[in-house]
């Protein structure tokens, strides 16, 4: 299977990303042109019925992409997770 979606970023050699649901879309939609956050609704609703999303965020997270809609988030999102996250555990470890 040959990737169509983030084809730059992803080998697809996950073995979750032949049940994604962005398999079959552009990459565009994924990667938008745009730092307009609605520029990502059509990708994030894609993402709303996919049955890897946690696994495709995890994938997303684990690697640090910065750029496109993984997992129902986009970077600004993810960015803001993974703070969350990383301020979480300071606290726990304090």
């Amino acid at each position: 299977m040959v990737p169509v979606v983030n084809e730059l970023y992803f080998d697809a050699q996950e073995p979750w990303y032949e049940e994604a649901a962005c398999a079959s879309y552009p990459a565009e939609v994924f990667f938008p042109p745009s730092d307009v956050p609605s520029a990502a609704n059509e990708a994030v609703a894609i993402c709303e019925g996919c049955p890897v999303r946690e696994e495709c965020l995890a994938f997303a997270l684990e690697t640090a992409q910065v750029e496109g809609v993984w997992g129902g988030m986009d970077a600004g999102e993810r960015r803001r997770l993974r703070r969350r996250r990383r301020d979480r555990a300071r606290r726990r470890a304090s």
